[in-house]
């Protein structure tokens, strides 16, 4: 978007892949150019109040918009943007009219921004999968364990102590998992889609169903057998959950590079201190378990894999990934 001739506007906005041979250039001076064609990606010859009305256009459509600009005339439209970024050579006016200064004058500083964003945001879901699928496995094994004939499937200090182990250092973890390959070209997600949206609500619910499925069904066998229930329960349900954590990481960067190894060590970590609340003499006093044999625990280990080994295959056999990012093939970014 420039008030110079039509000309210029076409050669830079072909250097910047924006305008092909045959693509439209909306002029400022030819009328009002946000009514101009949709489609158009180059405006020209356009006053400062123009600029404003494109945001304005854009906006009204849906669209989250940010707007560049260093001069005087840039600040009106800078300011009514989403995200105004101006450059830090430019005026001052275009400064403090702007929500972001580059001070290096670099464009890639947004899309490196831009890049950050959508890694956190990613990892805000997967988190969210992953934490909230094991609170609805947990409020499912308490509430459907009687009906089952397991009494008081696991006890306050245990569900205490599954909740510390899965939701503390595995937790902030999964918040250090890098960029997804190739996220700077997927679609914009809708402003208006709640955080568990695009399918993650009904994806925790599954996920939640199954960690229970395999808990209670666990829990259910060791009391056929006369063996200790409760403590199988609550191995079941606190690897399986671990299980998930994996399940849901980032994939591996196409480049052979290590994703987050972060992760794997906390979940290790995790795992053994879980364990230890069957082996260990005073974890087994504190939390109420029972000792487990050696053939039981790996039964157990067994069983827990089942969640996450579903996800996995899911994952690998279908579109998308566990951060549900949005798959909506119309979707595209304007950029004024």
């Amino acid at each position: 978007v420039t008030g110079d001739h039509p000309a210029t506007a076409a050669a830079i906005g072909g250097q910047l892949g924006l305008w092909r041979a045959g693509d439209p250039v909306v002029r400022g001076d030819d009328g009002d150019p946000a009514d101009a064609d949709p489609a158009a990606r180059v405006y020209a010859r356009t006053r400062p109040d123009q600029k404003l009305d494109i945001v304005a256009g854009l906006q009204s459509q849906g669209h989250v918009v940010a707007m560049t600009g260093d001069g005087v005339n840039d600040a009106p439209a800078l300011r009514r943007a989403d995200i105004g970024v101006a450059m830090g050579g430019g005026t001052e006016v275009a400064r403090q009219a702007a929500d972001l200064v580059l001070v290096d004058d670099d464009l890639s500083t947004v899309a490196a921004a831009i890049g950050e964003g959508r890694r956190i945001y990613d990892n805000i879901r997967r988190f969210l999968r992953y934490a909230l699928a094991g609170g609805v496995a947990e409020i499912a094994v308490m509430l459907l364990g009687p009906l089952c004939g397991l009494a008081v499937p696991l006890l306050p200090a245990q569900i205490l102590w599954i909740n510390l182990l899965t939701h503390g250092v595995p937790g902030v973890a999964l918040g250090a998992e890098p960029a997804e390959p190739g996220s700077l070209r997927r679609p914009p997600r809708s402003p208006q889609e709640s955080v568990l949206g695009a399918g993650l609500g009904r994806d925790v619910l599954l996920t939640g169903g199954l960690i229970a499925a395999v808990a209670l069904g666990a829990g259910i066998a060791a009391a056929r057998w006369d063996r200790p229930w409760q403590s199988v329960v609550y191995l079941v349900l606190g690897l399986a959950q671990l299980g998930v954590a994996l399940a849901v990481r980032a994939p591996r960067p196409p480049d052979g590079r290590r994703g987050n190894p972060g992760l794997l060590v906390a979940v290790a970590a995790s795992a053994l201190l879980q364990v230890g609340g069957v082996l260990l003499g005073p974890l087994r006093s504190l939390l109420g378990t029972a000792p487990v044999g050696p053939r039981e625990l790996l039964a157990c280990a067994a069983v827990a894999a089942l969640p996450g080994l579903v996800l996995w295959l899911v994952r690998l056999g279908g579109p998308g990934h566990c951060s549900g990012r949005d798959q909506r093939p119309g979707a595209r970014v304007q950029r004024p």
